[in-house]
């Protein structure tokens, strides 16, 4: 294709050419002497020169316009349902250079990897040799665990610039929504552990909210918030931690003055553009507004983009890489807003959308929709009271919400192959820029 694409080039230029070529041959070539000639029209003897015909340069153009369609078309996205045996074969390949790169670069710092193996093999040795801290010691494993949980699954939803896992929706969501749910139930938040935050039941001996309703005005929104602090702290810490990559990847293209990356031509691009304003589309004036109040602003207008939820925040660490700002300048602003603010907006938003008054609400504004509204208020109501009955009796009555419960598995699943999808797509095309780059350079 890159070779029909240079030989139409070259047609397009021989094209352009010739008729100069030819006119300016016929010029200079000896004529012989014709006696009936008439002289000269210029006062000195010299023809003008030749002028281009309008038609030759509309020509040139559209040949040009035809050249840049075909490279376009020669630069579509090496992905999966086009080619997948090179596709599978790129994106191994991609994935062992760069475990190799990680593992070199992880070779230089010998003494925070020698600290660290020590550490690993004490802790290992404790765990192992018999006594009675065994028990504590398995109780803060299973809590650090639990909360490296949430600590990955904030990593998964921020990293892939866009293409990331929406974990808020699929896990945290859904169990503050629970948490809430079941306070209200319950009267209480001190559910017991374990089988809590596996499995939420009521405390044997408490009365439902729905027969007294006493205990249930107790129960405030601060008091689930703080029932979900920490696993909430955790995952907006992992959305932190995964806007780190782009951040690095400008600084490192910055200050090595090398190609920049994919992450960065986005920034490089969006730079081209603003030579012409009024050529930019809303989505691009956006991304300006959002690096603009990151590099006049600094670690206020980090802070601010990293507070609400923004898709535009890996232009912010691209910006911030491109123009050198400090790391925990960076840093610190994304763990505050994402970690802190950001997560008490979002837990609040889920804790009301779900208390027992705006519920009930909802089903009877559903009762109200036509035709629809009287079928699905039935399978709504039982499902909320199988979902409450099972607070109190440990799940034996499971059949209700197979059905909802299925659904979401399979919505999960989804999700779940997207991503790993779109990350073997990210690979295989970073290995045919490297590949272009190898022959660049031969």
């Amino acid at each position: 294709m890159s070779g029909e694409v240079k030989m139409t080039r070259r047609r397009a230029k021989t094209k352009h050419s010739q008729p100069n070529g030819s006119e300016m041959s016929s010029s200079t070539s000896p004529v012989s002497p014709d006696p009936d000639a008439s002289p000269p029209s210029s006062p000195e003897g010299h023809q003008d020169p030749p002028q281009e015909s309008p038609l030759l340069e509309e020509e040139q153009e559209k040949v040009l316009e035809i050249v840049e369609k075909c490279e376009k078309v020669e630069k579509l996205p090496l992905v999966l349902w086009r080619n997948p045996i090179t596709v599978l074969q790129y994106s191994s390949c991609e994935l062992v250079l760069s475990l190799l790169e990680g593992a070199q670069a992880l070779a230089r710092y010998r003494v925070s990897l020698a600290v660290t193996t020590a550490i690993v093999v004490l802790l290992v040795s404790v765990h192992n040799f018999p006594g009675s801290h065994q028990e504590s010691l398995f109780d803060f494993e299973k809590y650090l665990l639990w909360c490296g949980w949430w600590v990955g699954l904030g990593i998964l939803s921020s990293v892939g610039l866009g293409t990331g896992l929406h974990t808020f929706l699929l896990y945290l969501g859904p169990h503050i929504a629970a948490v809430t749910m079941a306070a209200y139930e319950c009267g209480t938040t001190d559910f017991p552990t374990p089988p809590y935050p596996s499995q939420i039941l009521c405390p044997p001996g408490e009365e439902a909210a729905g027969e007294g309703g006493a205990r249930a005005l107790q129960i405030t929104i601060w008091a689930i918030l703080s029932k979900v602090r920490v696993e909430a702290f955790c995952w907006g810490a992992g959305t932190a931690i995964g806007e780190l990559p782009p951040y690095f990847m400008a600084r490192a293209a910055r200050l090595s003055g090398s190609e920049p990356g994919e992450d960065t031509e986005e920034f490089l691009e969006l730079q081209e553009k603003l030579k012409h304003p009024e050529k930019m589309t809303r989505f691009e004036r956006m991304k300006y507004s959002v690096q603009q109040l990151v590099e006049k602003v600094g670690f206020f207008g980090i802070l601010a983009c990293a507070s609400i939820p923004n898709p535009l925040f890996d232009l912010a660490g691209i910006t911030c890489g491109h123009f050198l700002i400090p790391f925990w300048t960076f840093f610190g602003a994304t763990l505050i807003g994402k970690a802190i603010i950001k997560m008490h907006i979002q837990k609040i938003f889920v804790i009301l959308a779900f208390n027992q008054q705006l519920v009930e609400t909802s089903i009877s504004f559903l009762v109200q929709v036509p035709y629809l509204g009287p079928k699905l208020e039935a399978p709504v109501r039982n499902i909320l009271a199988k979902q409450k009955e099972k607070l109190h009796n440990g799940g034996a009555s499971d059949q209700g919400g197979s059905i909802l419960s299925s659904i979401f598995e399979k919505f999960v699943l989804l999700m779940v192959t997207y991503f790993v999808v779109s990350i073997v797509n990210s690979l295989a095309q970073s290995y045919e820029k490297r590949l272009a780059k190898s022959k660049h350079v031969d």
